[in-house]
């Protein structure tokens, strides 16, 4: 890194921080925003008329029309958040980034505006509104994870840290909804906002590539106000140099001991990374975890109603509780980066020692990151599943810790297990794809509020057996490993004791380079991954 381009690099690296835990992903804090809405009389033509003489601040059930309109906002708009990654991320890959931003400028401050200026009579915007907000927040994540790559073997901790400060942005509505009982109305905040616009094109132009930002860097690379290349100038950099990521990390054993020099690097097309065995078992596991967290907020109200008897004050304070906890995910998500990159370190240090595969080990490293996740999601559903309404307070905290390290850990596999070229189109199309399962979260939702009678217990409890389920088809196949000696534990982890193992884990065969590249009956050692045969 020149000391040179330090500061600029510093500087893109904080104001890609601040830009995501102040707007990117603003959308979960919508328990907040609702309360600001039903003070303001949005949507109160749907209460029944004694509801309406009862006053509806607190959301509780007096308009259950009402609050069902609600969460299909939330729904869609959360749907959006997801499914809209795929085309945000096609346009990140075909466009780059200056274009990619400015569509996202466009859509965020459209947004905004809408919202700043409905009212209750103009309502029925906010399903127009609220999509294109979470639209615009996700192309800013999308073109600000690309940044990790600018400080080397960092990379993962800040693409956690980014995603964490995704989720953290969640308290932006908090705090918009204490400035308003405070007196400042929605309107000058949502202003502001939009007013924020001039800073994000300043910074698009002023701190971010015209292209994309390559990993590894090549020599003298100069991004931003600095620049004197374009997009095609900057490419051409990165094909030329000799140490493309695509030779090191995502070539199999056998290609990596059959290339003459650095000769064989045919790029494999996106739909053979998108249609593999790999990609299909991480889109499994984000779908149903991520599906528990969005049912989990859109029932939270539910359920500490019930748990809190129908106190509204509890049911407040325990709201404003879980509200604060979302802004310290920016806090928890670099743990999990960090936690890769000291692994990945480590472990492809071994591989130089060994001649082993350099792909493996970096893949080798997400493991302990993708299981942590699934042991927290399993306690986070265990203990929302215990009816006792201070041990709400713990399902809070591990609620923001699992969800920092599921997206953290989410976009730093697909820069491991992946070709960075191909990384917008597949963050997207996993994204999109988990979007199509998460729209069962409103027939669930309207499940909890008719026939469980506004007791999520139920669905609580399903979840969390469904993540015990999937944690332990992420363990090591004992059965399948086999080595010179006989009963000894499996090295999936790295322990030794353990000879070639043909599957290491059923999330996405992980470290099953093999199932990658077609070499059937291969074998490879249980710390560097899994074989071809199931």
């Amino acid at each position: 890194m020149q000391g040179q381009s330090l500061p600029l690099r510093v500087a893109t690296l904080l104001t890609g921080l601040l830009e995501c835990l102040s707007f990117a992903g603003v959308l979960f804090g919508w328990a907040s925003l609702v309360f600001v809405f039903k003070t303001e009389h949005y949507f109160e033509e749907l209460c029944e008329p004694n509801a309406r003489l009862m006053g509806n601040a607190t959301g509780l059930d007096d308009c259950k029309a009402q609050d069902e309109r609600f969460s299909l906002i939330f729904t869609l708009a959360s749907f959006m958040n997801n499914f809209m990654t795929f085309p945000t991320g096609y346009i990140f890959d075909r466009f780059k980034t200056t274009v990619a931003r400015l569509i996202a400028i466009f859509l965020y401050t459209s947004a905004t505006l809408t919202i700043a200026f409905i009212s209750a009579d103009s309502a029925v915007l906010l399903f127009l509104a609220m999509p294109m907000l979470t639209v615009g927040g996700i192309l800013f994540l999308i073109t600000n994870l690309q940044i990790g790559n600018l400080f080397g073997k960092h990379r993962s901790t800040i693409i956690t840290m980014y995603n964490g400060a995704f989720d953290s942005s969640s308290a932006v509505f908090l705090i918009i909804k204490l400035l308003y009982e405070q007196g400042i109305s929605l309107r000058a905040s949502f202003i502001f906002i939009s007013v924020c616009s001039a800073w994000h094109v300043g910074r698009t132009f002023l701190l971010m590539p015209r292209g994309h930002i390559p990993y590894p860097l090549p020599p003298n690379y100069s991004y931003g106000l600095c620049s004197e290349d374009g997009p095609r100038e900057e490419e051409k950099k990165t094909a030329e140099s000799p140490n493309l990521e695509l030779s090191e990390e995502f070539l199999s054993p056998k290609e990596e001991i059959s290339r003459p020099g650095q000769q064989q690097q045919e790029a494999r097309s996106f739909w053979s990374y998108a249609f593999s065995r790999r990609f299909a078992w991480h889109l499994v596991w984000l779908s149903v975890i991520q599906l528990w967290h969005y049912l989990f907020i859109g029932t939270l109200n539910s359920l500490l109603s019930n748990l809190a008897s129908g106190d509204r004050v509890l049911v407040s304070t325990y709201t404003n509780a879980f509200a604060i906890t979302q802004f310290f995910g920016v806090l928890c998500a670099p743990w999990n980066g960090l936690l890769m990159d000291r692994l990945k370190y480590k472990y492809q240090e071994e591989a130089r020692r060994t001649g082993s595969s350099a792909s493996a080990a970096a893949l080798r490293s997400t493991v302990p990151s993708l299981v942590l996740t699934s042991v927290l999601c399993l306690g986070f559903a265990l203990c929302a599943s215990i009816p006792v309404l201070t041990l709400q307070y713990a399902t809070f905290t591990l609620q923001v810790i699992n969800r920092s390290f599921l997206y953290g850990g989410n976009a730093a596999f697909l820069t491991l297990a992946f070709p960075s070229e191909h990384f917008g189109k597949l963050f997207g199309l996993v994204m999109a794809l988990s979007a199509v399962v998460s729209l069962l979260q409103f027939p669930i939702f309207t499940l909890i509020k008719g026939p469980l009678q506004n007791d999520p217990f139920y669905v609580s409890t399903v979840a969390g057996w469904r993540t015990l389920a999937l944690d332990q088809q992420g363990c090591p196949d004992w059965d399948n490993c086999v080595g010179p000696q006989q009963g000894a534990p499996p090295t999936w982890l790295g322990w030794p004791g353990c000879g070639p193992c043909r599957r290491i884990s059923s999330h996405g065969y992980i470290l099953g380079l093999a199932s990658q590249t077609g070499v059937s009956g291969s074998t490879l050692p249980c710390a560097g991954g899994g074989g071809g045969g199931p």
